[in-house]
């Protein structure tokens, strides 16, 4: 079950902690759409310094919603850098093309993956819940079953 009044507190606590208020108008929204796949999702308006972070409420894939806010937060916190940086994909490599591919899936890799990390240092070091969510990795197949089926190189 879903504790949205002590989210919503872990939420003040970040965007204050992150330094997105008072520049930024933030606030917490809940999902309660079953069918939506998502642990956590951001909308923002730049040019009116305007955010809303969404937290799945019905079926939330991570255990521990404070990483979940962090880890949106820092996208916020970013996007400027991530605005840039497809903005220079966009206008150097034709829309489809193998190099506007690589580049475009390159980056949005890149940036999830520098997010998580950034998010997994601030919460262990400032987080009330410093446990790591391992909700997605229990999604994955196991290192045998990647390899099930595949022929023998000899």
């Amino acid at each position: 079950m879903v504790d949205r009044q002590n989210t919503q507190r872990l939420f003040e606590k970040w965007v204050k902690k992150l330094r997105l208020v008072p520049d930024w108008d933030i606030r917490l929204e809940w999902v309660e759409d079953s069918t939506w796949r998502k642990t956590g999702d951001f909308k923002v308006d730049c040019s009116d310094k305007k955010a809303i972070v969404l937290l799945n409420a019905v079926n939330p894939k991570q255990e521990n919603l404070e990483e979940v806010l962090v880890h949106e937060l820092l996208h916020l916190k970013l996007y400027p850098l991530d605005q840039v940086t497809e903005s220079l994909i966009q206008s150097n490599f034709e829309e489809g093309s193998n190099g506007y591919n690589l580049a475009y899936y390159a980056f949005f890799e890149t940036l999830e993956q520098t997010v998580e990390e950034l998010a997994k240092c601030y919460l262990l070091e400032f987080g009330e819940n410093r446990e790591l969510s391992f909700g997605r990795c229990r999604l994955q197949k196991s290192f045998t079953q990647m390899y099930d089926g595949l022929k023998n190189i000899e």
